[in-house]
């Protein structure tokens, strides 16, 4: 692939086996942390109650949320940190570093004492924990998406950046398998006592796996070049935000609405269902997975869509889409599990749209010198901003008997969002005239 104004995105015309092995070890590196990230929501109505004073369960949910928020919220620096490490080091050696943060979090989580051994201890702890994860997390997105998206061929960049959020999906899928396994098996007593602990020394674990996978590929053939011509920025951040301020408010734009309805969906669903309509928690957790399963299994496709027809359609069709449907889909959800996954699986449907372009809409943004760093900021800025705080708002506004707020705040998101895929310039290659270079 011709190279224009440093934006080169692949080199090799067709899938080879180098890509193959990439695509491998990046899907499943990133499956390993996303698992370990997810594990938290899932399990907060069982482990909230050993972190945090004794009360009202629902106080005690919503702290747990609001430690989720947190989270969330320590992306950014986690973007900016890792996102400029990767682009100064390597794709590789960034995620290596990610997937470690995330794992050594994980096993904190597992084997800390609760509230009746340590105190105000416990939460502050659960906390620091909790911002280590959203350190990892905020630069895991800018260095795998890069990573997939710089080893794909030519005109399937879409297709081969989509299993970033596939493994994003089958991360948290796995997490949710889990979850409803061991809902459905141990008394919830067990579940309060140690049953959390377990699902957390899991992850730990498993980013052993991660980690391994990781470190047995090479960086991709565009860094190791950037490096060696001496094109590196030496400092990645402040080159974004000085030359490329309007795409990084683009990216913003672009993961607003998506992350919320993300984390709305197929993470805090299934508690505040079980809250608000008296849904078992283990049959709305079931309806949440085969809704999250149906979401990753059409990310491929759209990314295939998105090559041959270009990112926006596909963009515009989730916003548009979500819009119109939120409300609407939330109004049949009512006390069986059926309601609940014909909720959830239309908008997988939509939100499949949208996260099949967004790693390498994303990227198509950037230069390589700089990739990274520009992807992960303004994405961790929007994740913690709009998919942290939609959990939190959705409680907040169900206890106070305020949910058209919410909901309200939801369908605006999905309007915001379709007027950035509008005014965006196309960035496929079926966007440009044939005579023109690919970025």
């Amino acid at each position: 692939m011709v190279e224009s104004k440093g934006n080169a995105i692949s080199t090799t015309p067709a899938v080879t086996s180098r890509h193959r092995r990439a695509l491998f070890a990046g899907t499943v590196g990133n499956l390993v942390e996303w698992f370990d990230w997810s594990v938290y929501a899932f399990f907060v109505p069982y482990f909230a109650a050993a972190f945090f004073p004794a009360g009202d369960r629902f106080a005690q949910v919503l702290s747990g949320f609001l430690v989720f928020a947190i989270g969330f919220f320590m992306r950014p620096l986690g973007g900016a940190l890792l996102g400029s490490y990767s682009d100064r080091h390597g794709r590789r050696a960034g995620m290596t570093l990610g997937i470690g943060l995330m794992a050594g979090a994980s096993l904190a989580i597992a084997v800390l004492p609760g509230y009746g051994q340590i105190g105000i201890l416990a939460p502050v702890l659960l906390t620091l924990a909790r911002c280590v994860q959203g350190i990892s997390a905020g630069g895991e997105f800018g260095a795998s998406s890069a990573f997939l998206v710089e080893n794909a061929p030519p005109g399937r960049r879409a297709w081969a950046g989509s299993f970033q959020q596939v493994s994003v999906g089958a991360g948290t899928l796995l997490a949710s398998i889990l979850a409803a396994f061991m809902f459905a098996t141990l008394p919830e007593a067990d579940l309060a006592a140690w049953g959390w602990r377990v699902a957390f020394g899991v992850g730990a674990v498993m980013g052993l796996l991660g980690l391994w996978l990781r470190l047995a590929v090479p960086d991709t053939e565009i860094f190791t070049r950037t490096r060696d011509e001496g094109r590196l920025a030496s400092r990645p951040l402040t080159q974004v935000l000085r030359e490329h301020p309007r795409a990084a408010l683009r990216v913003v734009g672009m993961v607003a609405a998506g992350t919320a309805l993300v984390q709305f969906w197929f993470v805090s669903l299934p508690s505040l269902v079980n809250l608000k309509t008296g849904v078992e928690l283990a049959d709305a957790q079931l309806a949440a997975m085969l809704g999250l399963a149906l979401f990753t299994i059409l990310q491929p496709v759209s990314g295939w869509l998105s090559d041959r027809f270009g990112r926006r359609p596909l963009l515009l069709a989730f916003a548009l889409g979500s819009a119109v449907s939120f409300v609407p889909t939330l109004a049949t959800i009512g006390t069986t599990m059926s309601s609940v996954l014909v909720a959830v699986a239309v908008n997988a449907i939509f939100l499949a749209a949208y996260a099949g372009s967004l790693a390498a809409v994303m990227a198509e943004q950037f230069p390589a010198a700089v990739r990274t760093a520009g992807i992960s900021l303004p994405y961790g800025i929007a994740v913690a901003v709009f998919g942290g705080l939609a959990p939190v708002l959705a409680t907040a506004t169900l206890r106070a008997e305020v949910f058209w707020v919410f909901e309200a705040v939801m369908v605006a998101l999905c309007l915001v969002s379709a007027v950035v895929f509008w005014r965006m310039p196309e960035t496929s290659d079926r966007g440009r005239p044939a005579s023109a270079p690919s970025p």
